[in-house]
């Protein structure tokens, strides 16, 4: 359905998400309008290599009273105030299919990706970015022993506005015995795709973006990074595997480091985008464990930023979009363009 009179740099339009089924409406249009809403003063992003009240730093206490070893790099943990419990009891609520509740068992870990206070995973080598994909396997593998764990989501929330409760540079795991919400639908999603195709959804639509380079904010050998046509977020971004791999378990050395790469790549330029340490939640999707085998799921890596027009005006889900569905005004292109513009050189090395 093509019409030569619609243009989707010009008018409002709604787009599908294919990953989840969901749609965003989208309104270019109105970037043309004035910003009279909220700015704030920038906040230095300005930190010391150690910290002595920190949690997270090497040798410190930890709030439950547990102290950290010196350790030299990536430092896992179980959280001291885990959101899920391992020895959480079997049960629930099914009040007449009207009060429901099922409870949840899992796992919470915590990952200090560097001794360093001061190093955001944009501010950190490649190198030592790798050491922390590492982690992030080891860990995955290790999780998946359990047989009642179904889900392991690794995940960072990064900055102040996104509920970061520790400045010290760190990401989590949380494994549970269910399949959350987000997922489902993706799973949903794939599995139809690939019973209908016989491919992988990812796989398909990656091709396609390769192909009309619109979204694509660059790529190495092993990943693409862009844009997703459906973006919710400003500059929102995922990174996807050129290979159809169902989990980061399989990932080969060379696509480790080249993960690596990419994630150094995209958040320098994050950082570069309004010259601050840029905000934002980024997680893995991939497939369940002990879950028999999910050949339809295609391994991928969403970033949610929320900033929006400067480094202290952010994208808040409000009215329309709390009560029927997502909104935006720039396009996927114009913040694909914008994101495939920026530095690759951090703004704080730059002489």
């Amino acid at each position: 359905m093509n019409n030569e009179n619609f243009d989707l740099k010009e008018h409002p339009h709604s787009r599908l998400n294919i990953l989840t089924g969901d749609w965003i409406l989208v309104s270019p249009h109105r970037t043309k309008r004035p910003w009279q809403g909220k700015v704030e003063a920038t906040q230095a992003d300005q930190r010391p290599p150690y910290d002595p009240i920190c949690y997270l730093c090497p040798g410190n206490k930890r709030a439950d009273g547990s102290e950290n070893p010196e350790y030299k790099a990536s430092y896992v943990f179980t959280n001291d105030y885990s959101s899920l419990l391992l020895n959480t009891p079997d049960g629930g609520l099914n009040d007449e299919e009207l009060l429901v509740a099922n409870s949840q068992r899992g796992i919470c870990r915590v990952i200090s990706f560097s001794p360093r206070h001061d190093l955001t995973l944009p501010e950190m080598e490649t190198a030592d970015i790798r050491k922390v994909v590492d982690v992030w396997q080891t860990e995955y593998q290790d999780l998946a022993t359990y047989p009642w764990i179904k889900h392991i989501q690794i995940f960072e929330n990064k900055g102040d506005i996104m509920g970061c409760s520790n400045p010290h540079p760190h990401g989590q795991i949380w494994a549970q015995n269910s399949i959350p919400v987000e997922v489902a639908k993706e799973t949903q999603q794939q599995k139809a795709y690939f019973e209908q195709k016989g491919r992988s959804l990812l796989g398909d639509y990656l091709q396609l973006e390769l192909k009309k380079q619109e979204r694509i904010i660059f790529e190495n050998e092993h990943f693409a990074v862009l844009v997703p046509f459906w973006a919710v977020w400003p500059y929102e971004a995922m990174i996807m595997s050129k290979r159809h791999i169902t989990s980061l378990l399989y990932f080969t050395d060379d696509e480790k480091t080249a993960l690596a790469d990419a994630i150094k790549r995209l958040t320098v330029r994050y950082d570069n985008m309004f010259e601050t340490s840029f905000p934002y939640s980024a997680g893995m999707h991939q497939s369940p464990v002990n879950m028999g085998d999910h050949p339809y799921w295609h391994w991928h890596m969403h970033f949610y930023p929320p900033l929006l027009r400067s480094a202290t005006v952010k994208k808040f889900m409000v009215g329309y979009e709390m009560l029927a569905n997502p909104q935006r005004d720039i396009t996927a292109e114009f913040a694909a363009e914008k994101l495939r513009n920026l530095s690759e050189v951090h703004y704080k090395t730059k002489g």
